[in-house]
């Protein structure tokens, strides 16, 4: 049995790039995107008019002038106009570029506009009121959007903006989830008594589906020779296999005989972890990873989020971000010597900290426990009481 931290180092020892492929702009939400976006030309590309109103030349007010006869209308998506008596003024649209010869904006709420003379009814403000200076935002050839950030809306209007209908973002790896066990059915049936449904593979593709990864779903009954046969074709057709159930000590958990059987490295068998002791991880020799996760519905859940989606991440070579502390709000004992994974609510107190409430539940079967939860702090090994006000690192799942 290992430390969590090492059977950590272990799992990011076996991080590999997938590759890059070229997708729509619009299928490219929540991908990793995999090319810089650069300004193509100045943002904004011209001296753009922020308000309806008027412009004229602020000189003139500098000279006491309070109104200005109209020489026409600007319109936003029309060719620059240009003023043409200096002592006059133009009518100017949201989003218009602002004409020759002006340089300054007054909104309509602030004009009085009488047989084509505009009168200003404000004298307090400066040159260039209401303009967007051309290239202010930034300029042509400014780094917008660096490679590695996890594609949203917002990115995908910087790739609109600068006409990027195609977007280099990461290949997604061939991944199988596999529920092992004879008691388990489909969602869709009704379990009798000594049954129950499956959900551990329904949640962990749900993960996955959190990264813009699709996956398929498979089922291994506890019969030794189904689940080679089956785990050697599964083997060959995907880069990774995610596995829930049979890896611990039962007489019917043939995981750990059959990945041996195949072939599989075995890179580590049980963590000193709670929930997740008989986590189980290993390689086949075509490179397939295999993550075998316990069957207990939490332990599974709990290496998902802790082991499979970090390693994904950084193979999909995702930017890293901060990660979140939590303060205890209060004391909590956990005794054995493993590093704990304690299912918390968050809030927050009144100077914005991050606050980390333990939700108790029964042990890993409690699937549903963390409905009522928020994320998993993380309580390290050599200590037994664990005091309130105390920061630990927070593993935030929704």
């Amino acid at each position: 049995m290992i430390g969590f931290q090492n059977a950590l180092k272990i799992v990011f020892a076996e991080i590999k790039d997938f590759g890059i492929e070229s997708v729509p702009m619009m299928s490219a939400l929540k991908r990793i995107l995999r090319q810089d976006l650069m300004a193509d030309r100045d943002f904004p590309p011209y001296n753009r008019v922020t308000m309806d109103g008027i412009a004229f030349q602020y000189n003139r007010v500098e000279k006491g002038v309070k109104s200005f006869r109209i020489e026409g209308i600007a319109a936003a998506g029309a060719a620059q106009m240009s003023l043409q008596n200096s002592e006059n003024c133009l009518e100017v649209m949201t989003g218009s570029i602002l004409p020759k010869n002006t340089d300054t904006v007054i909104r309509y709420e602030d004009v009085l506009i009488e047989n084509g003379m505009a009168t200003l009814q404000v004298t307090n403000f400066q040159k260039g009121k209401n303009v967007h200076k051309k290239g202010s935002d930034r300029e042509v050839g400014n780094l917008l959007v660096k490679a590695g950030k996890r594609i949203s809306a917002a990115e995908i209007g910087v790739a609109a903006t600068v006409g990027k209908a195609q977007l280099q973002v990461s290949r997604l790896p061939k991944i199988s989830i596999i529920g092992t066990g004879d008691e388990l059915v489909e969602v869709s049936e009704k379990p009798l008594a000594h049954q129950i449904r499956k959900s551990n593979s329904y949640s962990i593709q749900a993960a996955l589906l959190s990264l813009g990864i699709a996956s398929e779903n498979h089922h291994l009954n506890d019969d030794l020779e189904e689940v080679k046969a089956k785990l050697n074709t599964l083997i060959a057709d995907n880069e990774v296999l995610i596995l829930s159930g049979g890896v611990s000590k039962g007489k019917f958990d043939y995981l750990p005989e059959a990945l041996e059987a195949l072939g599989v490295e075995k890179l580590f068998h049980k963590v000193k972890q709670r929930p997740g002791k008989p986590f189980w991880f290993g390689k086949a020799q075509n490179g397939t990873l295999i993550f075998a996760l316990p069957g207990n519905p939490v332990s599974s859940f709990m290496c998902t989020h802790r082991y499979v989606l970090p390693f994904l991440k950084m193979c999909l070579q995702q930017e890293e971000t901060p990660q979140p502390k939590a303060v205890l709000t209060q004391n909590f004992t956990f005794k054995p010597d493993l590093t704990y994974f304690l299912q918390v609510k968050i809030g927050y107190n009144r100077n914005g900290q991050l606050l980390a409430t333990p939700i108790e539940g029964n042990g890993s079967g409690d699937l549903a426990n963390l409905a009522d939860a928020d994320g998993l702090l993380q309580l390290p090994m050599g200590k037994e009481i664990f005091e309130e006000g105390e920061v630990f690192s927070l593993f935030l799942y929704r």
